[in-house]
């Protein structure tokens, strides 16, 4: 099995949020850059700030919010075997996005 890495900046509006949702073929590592933040895995939320950050398992329910009243933005570091869409399972979406 060949292991990949993969990053992405996001930008989250004030009060809007990600899907809630997990990946079973890869691990996530957030660090935010500008912003507050609510991140909710399985279940239990964690506050960030500017420098903050979290890991997220593989399999792990997980959530990005901004809270805050201005642009939050957090560096998403992917770790594993598989990033396509097929492996996003989500449970949770604000945009209709769950079948």
């Amino acid at each position: 099995m060949v292991l990949v890495t993969r990053s992405k900046r996001i930008v989250v509006l004030p009060g809007q949020r990600l899907s809630y949702q997990r990946h079973d073929h890869r691990s996530e590592h957030w660090f935010v850059v500008a912003g507050s933040a609510r991140v909710t895995l399985d279940g239990v939320d964690h506050q960030l700030s500017a420098g903050g950050a979290i890991d997220i398992p593989a399999g792990t329910a997980h959530r990005m919010e901004n809270p805050g009243q201005d642009e939050l933005v957090f560096i998403e570091v992917q770790h594993g075997a598989y990033f396509g869409e097929e492996n996003i399972v989500r449970l949770q979406d604000d945009y209709g996005r769950v079948s």
